[in-house]
């Protein structure tokens, strides 16, 4: 339990104090990290030379530096897009394409089947998110609203695609097809997906016209097209944002919005703006590190089964597990790949479904990791919407949804009879 000291201290420092303040903003959340980074250090076990060893270990991880390298090229992108006009331009293209009431139902239908497409939420929320930002001002609506509905497009298809890595970790974890696991997933995403689509296009309904709109310069809009089709062919994200910096500089050159000094200045800019996000997501990570090397996800799990008795506490014991540490780790695949084992013996003892247990996995990673305020997909889309990442979870209607009707499908659903043998005790 002293392992989860960490997790415990940020959300009583951050959420607690923010909610009795009234106000989000009045701990810095890279303070608040910052303090939780120290906690867990001084919790942790052994010299001080070993524990920043484990700290700094979850700091540098493989995915961490990754995200950080999106983080980098994301900035400098959005920033010289920006400077260059090319957003301005992909908004006014969208009005005079959509109409003003359909495009809160457009814009979420565009996250989703991006996703569905390219299978990965950060890529995108890094595609879209600038231009519901410019849409939500367009239209004069709330700008946390709009980025909660690329969001929540985002995980759609990061739960469904087949190319997405929470996809492939489940299916192949569990033996089963990616074909089967999709059916299953779907019987539960698409109709959460359809119930927003609908809220969104009743909401939508009563959203003024912006006005007149001069033609948009199409030119200025081949970054964010060349961004889009090649996210959407595969290409590696990293190539993608590099792409779309180079295209911003000639295109941006070109037409004169600056020279080649303005542009690197539009990048440093950008890359500076992305400063407290690598903080935050370098110390979420050494935190993070620190609670699973002190034994707090086997702690959890030990809790949890011991309350397994049968086919249905044993779905909600898998999709609790996962869920917990998902909200320990900050990454959706990673906890996945954590409670595969566990997972797959639960389901050989309690003759469950494969294709459920890898459908469970999938989905209760996206919805936790879709809420955190703390998780890539969050801190990215706040940090190019420039509001605070908890701004944008009262609107994320998406992910709270399909957490509904998830639940629902373990509660009522075709099981195997409850195997008499009993679960051991779960050893990390």
């Amino acid at each position: 339990m002293l392992a989860l000291t960490p997790l415990i201290f940020f959300i009583c420092v951050y959420l607690g104090i923010s909610i009795i303040a009234g106000d989000f903003y009045k701990v810095p959340i890279t303070v608040a990290f910052m303090l939780t980074a120290i906690v867990s250090i001084i919790v942790s076990k052994g010299t001080l030379k070993h524990r920043l060893k484990v700290f700094s270990s979850g700091s540098s991880s493989e995915n961490m530096m990754l995200m950080i390298w999106i983080f980098i090229l994301a900035g400098a992108f959005a920033n010289s897009a920006k400077e260059m006009g090319s957003i301005n331009e992909v908004v006014n293209l969208t009005l005079s394409l959509v109409p003003s009431d359909t495009i809160f139902a457009g814009l979420f239908l565009a996250s989703a089947v991006i996703s569905l497409s390219i299978g990965t939420s950060v890529g995108t929320i890094v595609a879209l998110m600038p231009i519901a930002v410019g849409i939500a001002e367009a239209v004069g609506h709330s700008v946390p609203f709009t980025a909660a509905i690329v969001v929540g497009g985002a995980f759609f298809g990061d739960n469904l695609s087949f190319i997405s890595d929470t996809t492939v970790c489940a299916t192949q974890s569990q033996g089963c097809h990616m074909s089967d696991k999709f059916k299953t997933n779907l019987r539960i995403a698409l109709p959460a997906a359809m119930l927003v689509l609908i809220y969104y296009a009743l909401t939508g309904s009563d959203v003024a016209s912006p006005g007149e709109l001069h033609s948009a310069n199409l030119l200025k809009v081949l970054p964010y097209v060349v961004v889009l089709v090649t996210a959407m062919f595969g290409v590696n994200v990293l190539v993608v944002l590099v792409l779309g910096i180079l295209l911003t500089g000639i295109v941006g050159i070109c037409y004169g919005d600056y020279n080649i000094y303005s542009w690197f200045a539009a990048m440093g800019d950008g890359i500076v703006g992305m400063g407290e996000l690598i903080i935050i997501t370098m110390l979420a990570g050494g935190m993070l590190e620190v609670i699973r090397a002190n034994g707090g996800i086997r702690f959890l799990m030990n809790k949890i089964l011991r309350h397994v008795h049968s086919p249905r506490t044993a779905e909600l014991s898998i999709a609790a597990i996962v869920s917990v540490v998902d909200i320990c780790t900050a990454n959706n695949t990673v906890a996945i790949i954590t409670v595969a084992g566990i997972a797959k013996d639960i389901s050989h003892r309690f003759n469950l479904d494969p294709r459920r247990v890898a459908s469970i996995l999938d989905t209760f990673s996206c919805v936790m990791q879709g809420i955190i305020p703390y998780g890539a997909q969050l801190l990215m889309g706040a940090a190019l919407a420039s509001v605070n990442p908890v701004d944008i979870i009262p609107y994320l209607y998406y992910p709270f949804v399909l957490f509904a009707f998830a639940i629902g499908m373990i509660l009522v659903g075709d099981r195997s009879r409850k195997s008499k043998r009993t679960l051991p005790k779960y050893v990390a």
